[in-house]
């Protein structure tokens, strides 16, 4: 499969945002409240930065945490509302839910949503409405993907663990839609649930118990922060796991199909440039998505898990 990408026209929602947003006033710096800051908004800030935007000199963030808990996220989003912010960025469904319920005036960037329309952050794509705009990462619809792009590598496996957050409604899109192609694919799915309220440590304990004989997951932003540690326990236990983030194979995970978070970031810092900068004539916006898949350079991750890739597989950067 080649790598495509998708981009759908977001129209309307320029022209609905607030008229102290549009003319900012002369000398006043403008201020971006991030929920939840971490190592994944580095790509957002470099992005800022390459266009120009310079953190105390003509830019300033404000930053809250929830922590990936519902009640806590919607507490966060309150705080910059309060405060008040010119533009605030959200990571994933469930901040950018209680972004949307906290204000309906202050724009707001959502970056690597799983499925904007169907868990109801906007009515569509063309025409979303109110004040949001940013980049899906097609999760819903490309998670049966990975499940077959996995199968297809490895024919033998009948017990795929499928990782997700209850409190993420593209998550749960997900699991239905794994779910659904499962049978087609002659696999079972095993449900891993983990939140902020469930340790990892326990839930993996209980999932080995199951016996899986392979692994997937989504790109929840609260599963992320603990990736590297994901990782290893598929190594250690000697599990093919396939992931929704290509980075994820250069952190020596097997496989991915999926978008790249770090350009998800990027393009995120465009949108509020573009909001920043705007006079009386709105732009353009562009609600993107992307996907594309990624294997190692090596086989040595497969290697360590005591498989083989099925005769006439060939593992390539991009498929």
């Amino acid at each position: 499969m080649k790598r495509r990408e998708f981009i759908t026209l977001l129209g309307g929602a320029a022209a609905t945002w607030p008229l102290a947003v549009r003319a900012q006033q002369p000398g006043k710096i403008p201020r971006i409240g991030i929920i939840d800051d971490s190592l994944h908004w580095n790509a957002f800030r470099h992005g800022l930065r390459d266009l120009g935007y310079l953190e105390g000199q003509n830019i300033a963030f404000d930053y809250a945490y929830g922590d990936g808990v519902p009640e806590r996220l919607a507490e966060a989003a309150a705080a910059l509302v309060r405060r008040p912010v010119d533009v605030i960025a959200t990571f994933g469904t469930p901040a950018s839910f209680a972004a949307k319920q906290a204000t309906t005036t202050i724009p707001i960037v959502m970056i690597s949503i799983g499925d904007p329309v169907r868990t109801g952050l906007v009515p569509s794509l063309a025409r979303p409405g109110g004040n949001i705009t940013g980049n899906t990462i097609l999760g819903p619809d490309v998670g049966a993907k990975r499940l077959q792009i996995l199968k297809e590598a490895i024919p033998t496996i009948s017990r795929v663990a499928f990782l997700w957050n209850p409190d993420n409604a593209s998550n749960v899109l997900q699991l239905e839609e794994i779910q659904a192609a499962a049978p087609t694919l002659g696999v079972t799915v095993i449900s891993v649930s983990v939140s902020p309220r469930i340790e990892f440590e326990t839930a993996f304990a209980a999932m080995m118990k199951e016996r899986p004989d392979a692994f997937a997951m989504a790109a929840e932003p609260f599963h992320q922060t603990h990736i590297a540690w994901i990782i290893d326990f598929m190594a250690k236990n000697r599990l093919p796991a396939v992931y929704q983030l290509s980075e994820t194979v250069h952190a020596g995970g097997l496989m991915s199909y999926g978008a790249s978070q770090p350009d998800l970031f990027r393009r995120a810092a465009g949108y509020v440039h573009k909001i920043l900068r705007r006079a009386r004539s709105p732009p353009t916006y562009r609600w993107s998505s992307r996907s594309n898949s990624s294997w190692p350079s090596t086989s040595k991750p497969l290697t360590r898990s005591g498989l083989r890739y099925r005769p006439g597989f060939s593992p390539s950067p991009t498929r």
